[in-house]
C-alpha cells in the first residue's frame, strides 16, 4: 500500500459534490470502478467552462494519472474504466450520447442534472452540437509538498511514519537544508532517512557553511556526522 502523506498546510482547492451523491447514490454504489469513475466526473467536470460540460471518453482514457490507479496493467484498468462508466450510465448517473467527429464516433458524457438532460435531449434532437475537438484535454496534477516528491524520488518509498517525520523535520529545520541533504545522500549513495537527520542535526548544531552540499566527499561527510550515525555510512 502506497503511503499517504497527508494534506498540506495552507489554502486547498475544493471540488463541489452534491450531498444527493452521498444520501442517494453512494450506498448504493458496490462496484469501485463505478465510485471512482463518478467522484472523477465531479472533479473533471469542474475544471470545464461554460455552460454545457460534458465529458468525452478520451477525458477518461488519457488522464494516466487517474487511469494506472483501476488496475495493475494498462488493460485491465481500461477494462475496468469501461465497466465503471457503463455501470453509472446504467444507474442513471451519467448520459451517454454518440455524435460525429473528425476521429470517427466520438463518446460523450453529461451528468443527468436539468442542464444535462437539456443538453443530452438537445443533442438526440439534432437541435445543436457541441464541438468536442477543440477541448483542451484535462490530468489529475499531484499535489504534494515538494520535500515528499523528493523523498520518493531519490531514497525511497514514502511510507506513513516517513511522512511523519518529514513533516517534523519540516518544523525543525528549513527546507532548503532538507533538499540539500537528501542530495547529499544520494550523492553519497548513502539513501538513508537517518544520514540525511544526522547530516541536518550537524548543521543545526554547528552552523551550515556555504559550500556543504552535493560536492562532499566521503571522508568530509563522515567527519561532519555525529559518532552515532557514523556506523551507517559506507567507508
Amino acid at each position: 500500500m502506497k503511503g499517504f502523506p497527508g494534506f498540506p498546510d495552507g489554502k486547498l482547492r475544493t471540488t463541489m459534490v452534491p450531498n444527493l451523491f452521498f444520501s442517494d447514490l453512494l450506498p448504493n454504489i458496490d462496484n469501485i470502478a463505478e465510485l471512482k469513475v463518478t467522484l472523477y466526473a465531479f472533479w473533471a467536470m469542474g475544471q470545464k467552462d461554460g455552460k454545457v460540460r460534458f465529458l468525452r471518453l478520451t477525458d477518461f482514457l488519457n488522464d494516466t494519472e487517474f487511469v494506472k490507479g483501476l488496475g495493475p496493467t494498462t488493460a485491465i484498468a481500461i477494462e475496468a474504466l469501461t465497466d465503471g462508466i457503463e455501470r453509472a450510465v446504467a444507474r442513471g448517473t451519467f448520459l451517454h450520447v454518440n455524435i460525429e467527429s473528425a476521429d470517427g464516433v466520438m463518446d460523450l458524457y453529461f451528468f443527468n442534472t436539468e442542464k444535462g438532460r437539456a443538453a443530452f435531449e438537445g443533442i438526440t434532437k439534432g437541435e445543436w452540437r457541441p464541438n468536442p475537438d477543440e477541448d483542451e484535454p484535462i490530468t489529475l496534477l499531484v499535489e504534494r509538498p515538494n520535500i515528499f516528491i523528493l523523498y520518493e524520488q531519490n531514497i525511497g518509498p514514502l511510507t506513513p511514519m516517513v511522512a511523519d517525520e518529514l513533516r517534523d523535520a519540516e518544523q525543525t529545520y528549513p527546507v532548503r537544508w532538507i533538499e540539500e541533504a537528501i542530495e547529499t545522500a544520494v550523492a553519497n549513495n548513502v539513501r538513508k532517512w537517518r544520514y540525511i537527520v544526522a547530516i541536518l542535526e550537524r548543521w543545526r548544531q554547528e552552523g551550515k557553511k556555504d559550500g556543504i552540499g552535493r560536492r562532499d566527499t566521503q571522508k568530509e561527510l563522515r567527519q561532519s556526522v555525529p559518532d552515532e550515525y557514523r556506523d551507517i555510512i559506507k567507508r
